[in-house]
This record gives C-alpha cells, structure tokens and sequence, in this order.
C-alpha cells in the first residue's frame, strides 16, 4: 500500500473514532459513523478487530442512533454512574484545563484547523477532537500537503499516545459500557498499527501490563505476522526528516473550523 492509500486509511479510523468521542446532536454524523464502520470492517486490522466490527454492527441501527446515544450518556454524562474523563490534561496532571491543552493549541497554531467554539464545546485535548484533528491532517497528507507530516506525528507521540491506553483501559472497564467495548477492541489495534507505522514506543507506564500478558499470552502467528507486515510498510513509505523536531512553525492563511 502506497502512503497515500495509507493516509486515507489512517484518516477513516480517525475519523470513525472522532464520531464515536464527539457529542453531537446532528444525525448525520450518527449515519456517518455507521457508514465509516461499513467500509472499515471490509479490511479489518486483525481478527478481534473483525469480530467487534461484526459485534458493533449487531447493535448499532442504520436506521435510529438510540443505542448510541443512551449507551454514550451513560458513559460520558450521566450522574447516576461513574463519568469518564476524556481529555489529555485530565489523565496528565489530573486537570481538565493544563499544559497537555497549551500543546494542542500550539500544534493547531501550525494548521489551518481551529476548533469552532460556537459548535464544539470541549477543550483541544479532548480525545474526540484530537481524534478529528488527526483525521483532517492524514487527509490532508494524502492530498499532498507533506508539511502536516511532522505535526500529525507528533500530536500522536506527545498527546495521543500518552493516554490513549489509560483511557481504554477505563472506558473498556466502566459499568456501562458494551458498544464501547468492541470500539476499544478496534482502538487498540489501531493504536498499535499507529505505534508501528509512526515508529512510536508505548508509554513506560504500560510497559509492566505488556510485560506481564507477555508471560501469560503468547503471541500468535497471525498478530507477529502482522506486526513484521506493518513494521515492512512503514520502512517502505519515505521517513520523517529526522532535524525536525515538533517545536517547527508553519503559518496559514486559511482556518478550517472543526
């Protein structure tokens, strides 16, 4: 696969998973979504992948976001159960509002992309709007606009990254969550596809819990496979210019409200 089949690719899963973290009132990212889901689980990444698509199809309708909807609430807003935390800060220095934010509004500073207040309430480091910011930068490399390279990686690698797995890790566990089970399924192994394409290490925090399933599951022939075959196609795909850190400064004109 080409990089720029690869960063249309990339683009569809960020995309499916901003839908997922993004409250939103509009039935037409619902049918979105559904649509995205449709299409991603032609080619999934691995077997659990394939199996919590088929999992999520079983419930989500074509036709009524309900399920959604009440299974999201519960998760993401109601008092009655406990409320996960969604943004960067939070799971960094147990803020909503800290430095993991200011780093996003400096990489955004480098793009054309703002976050339109009007329309979308939560901060720059909250997961769905990394998750969309992610998917309008893999679309724009796919178009050509190789300058977006070094801040899509490092958004990855010093925010996403960071806690991505804390917050799968609780989001798999809460009491309400079943639909969103089979999305962390499909997140992690994105995560990890990401991890290898980007030449990204997991946080040293998730190290012992790795260390320890390593003792207790081996890996199958399938996901080594797997990951020798992503590892390939990033080595084939042109390098990031390793003189550019993520503190570069690129200006535009143009603003795009996400």
């Amino acid at each position: 696969m080409n990089e720029e089949k690869m960063n249309r690719a990339r683009a569809l899963y960020y995309a499916m998973f901003s839908r997922c973290f993004v409250f939103t009132t509009d039935n037409k990212r619902y049918f979105e979504l559904i649509s995205l889901i449709d299409i991603l689980k032609e080619n999934p990444l691995d077997k659990a992948s394939a199996q919590a698509f088929e999992d999520i199809r079983k419930v989500i309708k074509s036709d009524s976001n309900v399920a959604f909807m009440q299974e999201f609430d519960a998760i993401f807003h109601s008092p009655e159960t406990q409320t996960l935390r969604t943004t960067a800060s939070y799971y960094d220095e147990d803020i909503e509002s800290g430095k993991k934010r200011v780093e996003m509004q400096n990489f955004l500073a480098k793009t054309k992309i703002r976050r339109d207040e009007n329309a979308y309430s939560d901060y720059e480091d909250h997961i769905g709007f990394i998750f969309s910011v992610m998917a309008e930068l893999c679309e724009l490399i796919a178009n050509g606009e190789v300058q977006y390279k070094n801040t899509a990686h490092c958004i990855f690698e010093q925010i996403l990254n960071e806690f991505v797995d804390r917050f799968s890790k609780e989001l798999y566990e809460h009491e309400s969550a079943d639909i969103f089970k089979n999305i962390v399924v499909v997140l992690k192994s994105f995560i990890e596809f990401e991890r290898v394409y980007l030449e990204v290490q997991t946080p040293i925090y998730d190290q012992t819990s790795v260390a320890s399933q390593a003792k207790s599951e081996e890996l199958s022939e399938e996901e080594i496979a797997r990951r020798a075959r992503n590892k390939l196609l990033r080595q084939k795909g042109p390098k990031e210019d390793p003189n550019v850190g993520c503190e570069i400064n690129i200006a535009y004109d143009v603003e795009d409200d996400i």
